[in-house]
């Protein structure tokens, strides 16, 4: 097929993906046969070549788009949730429409904790030979993240006191909040309320217009990831913590194989096979920007245009997902404190257990804008129950390939969360849904 004329998805896929899987995989092999037919020299300087030159130049390309995407991120939850606020004929629907899609959100991750811990203990990823001389090394290069503020403060500052530096800082609770206080009163100001609204209607165009422009660099973008992800990722240690590695992400395959569209049937009785379908390009996304929120413009772009997701609904369900929604990082979770308990040789009870479900659910609202979430609220889950956190530096070698994975399981996560609640809400299309060709536009970027 001519590159020119394939669809967006299938860009990133082939040229992007799997291109730069490729290239990154042959600069590692390059290095590696050099070293291997015994030319040391050589091998050394061609890394150091390949490092300073290639792959910095992959970084930087990766940080410009990662920044683009995080860039349209707050004007786009802004913007199109002022707009679907001002057009609703009821505010009070806000209730239940937060209620359902917080409910959801914590059920799935409680789900994704308990099958993790309960398979893991099956599966038993921490009986391997590993020496203490070796996590010792890798303690001793560990700095442990900043701790989370406690559930309270996190629920005092949902009202913005700036809404400018909320803005700034990325704060996703907080702009959902302003935005539909604002979206309110826009709404009950009469013939000012309805020129404020015809405003943000034009500049909601005019974002949309901005992601799509962002949209046709992605291909090479994700070329330039994933290269950078094959040649820095540690994949040696793969060799000693592959059954860790093979549970997480058995774990994260039967999650998103089999609990997602358990609940999408159960609740809004719609065919998983067609979200699967339809959700690929913000599954691309997510596997290679590793990253929930950089991703929240092609979520909320795909549920819109190709599942009939209504714009109220995505427009808060979604930025709320992308903020505390952690399955993935849930089942992570249940697997380490397992694999950690196994390697210092400590019997977990069940009342242990228990805490550990009950804090990865509710550690995912407390930590939802602390960098190195999934490390934050692991380090409290171990905490807890008494293992040591110096024994996550062992797990840090092989993370980034599983945060590829656990970011595309979080946001088809959200995408499902925000079907199940749009269709409850009738605020869905069930002809966009069932259409094969809805959205294909959105693919087609120019």
């Amino acid at each position: 097929m001519n590159f020119k004329n394939m669809s967006l998805s299938g860009k990133i896929f082939i040229f992007g993906l799997l291109g730069g899987t490729l290239f990154g995989a042959l600069l590692v092999g390059l290095v590696k046969l050099l070293a291997y037919l015994e030319y040391a020299e050589i091998s050394s300087g061609i890394d150091e070549v390949i490092t300073s030159y290639i792959i910095s130049f992959f970084e930087i390309i990766k940080q410009l788009f990662m920044n683009a995407l995080k860039m349209v991120m707050v004007p786009l939850v802004l913007v199109s949730l002022i707009c679907g606020t001002c057009s609703l004929s009821d505010p009070k629907k806000l209730g239940p429409l937060a209620g359902k899609s917080l409910a959801l959100y914590l059920l799935t991750t409680c789900i994704a904790i308990t099958m993790a811990l309960i398979l893991s203990n099956i599966f038993d990823p921490g009986m391997v030979e590993i020496s203490a001389e070796e996590v010792t090394k890798a303690a001793e290069n560990y700095k442990a993240p900043q701790g989370a503020p406690p559930l309270s403060a996190v629920f005092s500052g949902l009202v913005p006191s700036n809404i400018v530096q909320a803005m700034s800082a990325g704060n996703m609770l907080q702009i959902i909040i302003f935005a539909i206080i604002f979206g309110i009163a826009i709404s009950k100001t009469g013939e000012a309320g309805r020129k404020v609204a015809d405003f943000f209607e034009s500049l909601n165009d005019v974002v949309l217009k901005l992601i799509t422009i962002i949209m046709n660099l992605a291909p090479y973008a994700v070329f330039c990831i994933m290269a950078y992800v094959v040649y820095t990722t540690g994949v040696d240690q793969l060799q000693k913590l592959f059954k860790y590695f093979f549970c997480v992400a058995f774990f994260l395959i039967l999650h998103f194989t089999i609990t997602y569209p358990t609940i999408l049937i159960f609740f809004a009785k719609l065919n998983p096979i067609t979200l699967w379908k339809k959700i690929r390009p913000a599954i691309l996304f997510a596997l290679s920007t590793s990253s929930s929120a950089a991703t929240l413009p092609v979520t909320m772009e795909v549920a819109r245009k190709r599942l009939g997701v209504g714009r109220t609904t995505s427009s808060f369900t979604l930025p709320m997902g992308a903020t505390i929604n952690m399955d993935g990082t849930a089942i992570m979770q249940g697997v380490a404190t397992v694999f950690i308990a196994q390697l210092a040789e400590i019997d977990l009870t069940m009342t242990q257990y228990l805490m550990v479900i009950l804090m990865a659910t509710l550690a995912s609202i407390g930590t939802a804008a602390v960098p190195s979430v999934g490390l934050v609220t692991l380090t409290m889950v171990l905490t807890q129950v008494n293992l040591p956190t110096e024994a996550i530096a062992m797990l840090l070698g092989v993370d980034r390939l599983l945060d590829m994975m656990r970011t595309a399981v979080n946001v088809t996560g959200d995408i499902t969360v925000a079907t199940i609640v749009s269709k409850s809400e009738d605020d869905f299309s069930i002809e966009t849904y069932n259409d094969p060709n809805a959205g294909l536009e959105y693919e087609k970027v120019s």
